[in-house]
């Protein structure tokens, strides 16, 4: 018993060092040479081989030497294809997993970065631009300087914060109430603890300071260039907002009666309350210089040409705010809607009463756990949300563990077979669903399923909801000559739209269906973009100074969360749910920051418009 004891011990002692391992896993910085990640990636294979077999306990060991004279510039092509042959081997002799996932490893590597092994065998260094950056700068689409604002909130300068998100963002509000914060995914504070609680901070701050009581940048010396921008929500708006601190004149064509897109018309009340979202687009429209038209769809009430006849560049910013739906038979039966209509109708102040009805919804997205809430909070009596494989579950996981508490049901491994309508109303009375059973990854990494030998089963419902993505209306932009595939315009990463001088194009109508902060990114880079291309090199100054940093003691602390409202109460009307951060929770977790902007990490990434 005293042995058992021991080896107990012992297994507890190396969980607790492999609970570390995954943490620096979690915060392996961006911007660090591939190849030297995959070479410590082979060494745990090597550290894990129990040595009985000889592909795994030999094979192994010399493919890492052939690594190392590749990462130190002593390898030539031959050792490349060296490497590739011992890989191969060693998966198809290895006794058991451990040489098999190695080798596979590397061969992965061969073909993802085949790039970085040539510019090491040929230059002998990385390619270009590999550099260790600063995880959250990165990670944040609009390269947000978020150590930066962080030290202002923890100084208590509030609007300070606000500026030093601004000088990327125009929407520190918004993006606080709904980001999906990628800024923490690899926040090097995992390392320690937890990572750092950005959105909340923001949140924190833009609680304490009105986003519209902070002045915005003095404008540049106007420069008589006029920019028309179509669609007028965050890629739009954040456009809008650096092309007038420029200097030009931006005039916004919005085809709805308010600004914001899906901001506004496809986030619901309760995640983002939209007199908070007033007080961004408020401060954006304090810069001066920029016109807008609500209630105005180029290609109806005013044709394309008119735009590039009358404006020195155009900017297409229409996002995608119109829901799929399924190519089969009924899919346009009534009470069977889009995620996104269904969404569009409650912001438009048309919502169902969904008293004693039984709600279905296809999906597992953002905009799908969107619906299904505000199915709740239309007092429906069930919301089942199904969908054919786990890995189709994409929303935040906040955003999951929400609707379940709010006593939305999920279930999974479910393909959707057909829609049945009742013969006299011709409304949907039910959806047929096969069961799937799992089957292997594809390439890219997602389950595949395959059905079951399960017959398919009829399931009851009042409302199908149909959450499979949205589209842009890019008809009428098709029939003016502007280029588009599957729906979305062509434009490259500097946003120029292909083969059409002076015009530009970014966010959802060009991505597809992202999420906000990706969109403001794109309007941000399209703004420096269109201002080069005006024969300009302008500069929006930063107004706020960063406080000094210092090193942080690195003590373990508990990450302070965003507390919600009790699901029940929560559940009964469409109120901001999340509760605000105490003034010490802050203080306690912008003290968490390691500044890696000055300790233990490269430099800055992302200037503006990159």
């Amino acid at each position: 018993m005293r042995q058992l004891a021991k080896k107990g011990n012992m297994n507890e002692r190396i969980d607790g060092v492999l609970r570390k391992f995954r943490s620096r896993m979690t915060s392996y910085p961006p911007g660090m040479c591939p190849l030297a990640l995959y070479r410590s990636l082979l060494q745990v294979s090597i550290n894990q081989s129990c040595g009985k077999c000889v592909p795994c306990r030999d094979g192994l060991g010399e493919v890492d030497y052939l690594l190392k004279t590749v990462l130190y510039g002593d390898a030539d092509e031959e050792t490349l294809s060296l490497i590739e042959e011992k890989c191969r081997m060693i998966a198809a002799t290895a006794d058991c997993a451990v040489g098999v996932a190695g080798a596979n490893l590397i061969l992965s590597s061969l073909s993802e970065f085949a790039d970085e092994y040539e510019s090491h065998i040929k230059n002998h260094r990385c390619v270009e631009n590999v550099t260790q950056t600063i995880p959250c700068v990165t990670l944040c689409p609009a390269h947000v300087d978020v150590p930066g604002y962080i030290a202002l909130i923890k100084e208590g300068d509030y609007a300070g914060a606000i500026k030093v998100i601004r000088d990327k963002n125009p929407f520190p509000t918004a993006c606080a109430m709904v980001c999906e914060h990628p800024c923490e995914r690899k926040c090097r504070r995992s390392l320690i603890d937890a990572p750092i609680n950005i959105r909340g901070l923001k949140k924190y701050a833009v609680d304490s300071v009105s986003a519209d009581t902070v002045p915005t940048p003095e404008k540049n010396v106007g420069t008589g260039k006029r920019i028309a921008i179509v669609g007028g929500g965050p890629s739009g708006l954040t456009a809008a907002y650096f092309l007038s601190l420029m200097g030009h004149s931006v005039v916004v064509f919005e085809s709805h009666e308010k600004l914001g897109g899906m901001l506004r018309y496809g986030i619901p009340e309760y995640r983002l309350p939209k007199a908070r979202l007033d007080q961004d687009i408020n401060a954006i429209l304090n810069t001066g210089n920029i016109e807008v038209r609500c209630q105005t769809k180029i290609g109806r009430d005013i044709p394309f040409e008119t735009l590039r006849k009358d404006f020195d560049a155009v900017y297409l910013a229409i996002g995608a705010q119109l829901g799929n739906r399924m190519p089969m038979e009924n899919a346009e039966a009534k009470n069977v809607i889009p995620a996104a209509d269904f969404l569009q109708k409650v912001a438009h102040g048309e919502p169902m009463d969904l008293t004693g009805k039984k709600v279905v919804l296809i999906g597992g997205g953002n905009v799908a756990m969107d619906a299904a809430r505000t199915a709740v909070r239309l007092n429906a009596e069930t919301i089942h949300v199904f969908t054919r494989k786990r890995d189709d579950y994409t929303a935040l996981q906040s955003e999951i563990e929400g609707a379940m508490q709010e006593g939305v049901r999920f279930r999974t491994l479910l393909s959707f077979l057909h829609i049945e309508t009742n013969k006299d109303t011709g409304a949907v009375q039910a959806v047929w669903l096969q069961p799937e059973i799992v089957g292997q990854y594809d390439q890219n990494g997602m389950m595949t399923t395959e059905h079951s030998s399960n017959y398919p089963y009829r399931f009851k419902c009042d409302l199908l909801i149909l959450g499979v993505g949205q589209r842009s209306d890019v008809e009428s932009f098709e029939k003016s000559g502007i280029p588009v595939n599957r729906g979305r315009i062509l434009a490259d990463e500097a946003c120029m739209v292909q083969g059409i001088d002076g015009l530009f194009s970014g966010g959802d109508c060009v991505t597809g269906p992202s999420t906000a902060i990706n969109a403001i990114a794109a309007g941000q880079v399209a703004a420096y973009n269109i201002d080069e291309y005006l024969g300009y090199h302008h500069k929006v100054h930063l107004e706020t100074a960063i406080p000094k940093s210092f090193p942080n003691p690195c003590i373990p602390t508990g990450r302070a969360e965003i507390e919600e409202k009790d699901p029940v109460e929560r559940s009964r009307n469409f109120d901001f749910v999340e509760l605000p951060m105490t003034h010490e929770e802050a203080m306690r977790e912008a003290g968490r920051c390691l500044r890696c902007n000055h300790y233990g990490c490269g430099a800055m990434e992302g200037g503006r418009g990159e």
